[in-house]
């Protein structure tokens, strides 16, 4: 506990007490960048988990087990029948682009449920893990098409193209969401749906997301998130809102360590959902 205490102690040193003053102001926070919409560095970060990334006991060990809840909010958000209605692939002839596919492990359950997956990260490395990874799976019939691109560049071509849109655990690494949100939002279908999960800049997601997580108990690798980089619920709603989208849904997702599962919860404090509609 002593150990425990001390590198809490020294996160919070280096990491709050010490730092610049915290982004409280959505205009500081996401329009640093006029032009892009990631950084280098952050795109680095990810591309050096390489292989490990469809480990079930790897670094993505904890988005493995978000398809228990990210899969459900797709399906459920595209194809709104009573569950004895449903068939094994619901989302057949649905359009999907997975911005941030990272290996691919989102964009494959989808495919597996019917869904016409393209799956766009900057990444050229993580896109060759997914490519490969799906060229090797042999029980995935349905294909996905991976890009390494931003969907900056994926808009060029696709513009009201997809029935939904997912973006699961990437807009804290964006540097500019006003930019991400609009293009996200300019690709989908007016009355498509666009799905995303996040953490909270909350201080309980800064000490349990980040310090604990990362540096305690090594759920993810060390330094994947920067708390200043978060966007709460009321932020990314608003930025929704102004590109033409009504929000449906915000609700919270709780990671239990212990189980290595994902479940959908009131409070949004920690990590959260939310889904809205294109309108015009």
């Amino acid at each position: 506990m002593a150990l425990t205490r001390r590198i809490i102690k020294n996160y919070w040193l280096k990491n709050v007490l010490d730092s610049p003053k915290l982004s409280k102001s959505l205009t500081v926070n996401a329009l640093k960048n006029e032009n892009t919409t990631v950084k280098d560095e952050e795109i680095k970060k990810f591309s050096i988990q390489n292989e490990d990334w469809w480990s079930l006991n790897g670094p993505s060990k904890a988005l493995h087990s978000m398809n228990e809840v990210r899969i459900p909010l797709v399906r459920d958000g595209l194809v709104q029948f009573p569950a004895e209605k449903r068939n094994p692939k619901p989302l057949k002839d649905k359009k999907i682009l997975d911005v941030g596919c990272g290996g691919g492990i989102l964009s494959e359950a989808l495919a597996k449920i019917g869904a016409e997956v393209t799956g766009i990260d900057a990444s050229k490395n993580l896109i060759e893990i997914a490519q490969k990874h799906s060229e090797e799976n042999k029980r995935l019939i349905n294909k996905p098409k991976y890009l390494c691109s931003s969907v900056e560049e994926h808009l060029n071509d696709h513009k009201d193209h997809y029935d939904g849109v997912v973006a699961s655990e990437v807009i804290e690494h964006v540097d500019n969401k006003e930019l991400f949100v609009k293009s996200c939002v300019s690709v989908l279908k007016p009355g498509g749906r666009i799905f995303f999960t996040t953490p909270n800049r909350t201080r309980a997601a800064q000490i349990l997301g980040i310090c604990v997580s990362e540096y305690i108990l090594n759920i993810i690798p060390k330094g994947t998130h920067n708390y200043d980089m978060f966007i709460t619920p009321n932020e990314l709603s608003f930025l929704l809102e102004r590109n033409d989208c009504h929000v449906e849904m915000i609700c919270g997702l709780f990671y239990n360590v212990l189980q290595d599962r994902w479940s959908f919860v009131k409070p949004q404090t920690l990590v959260y959902a939310i889904q809205a509609q294109k309108t015009k």
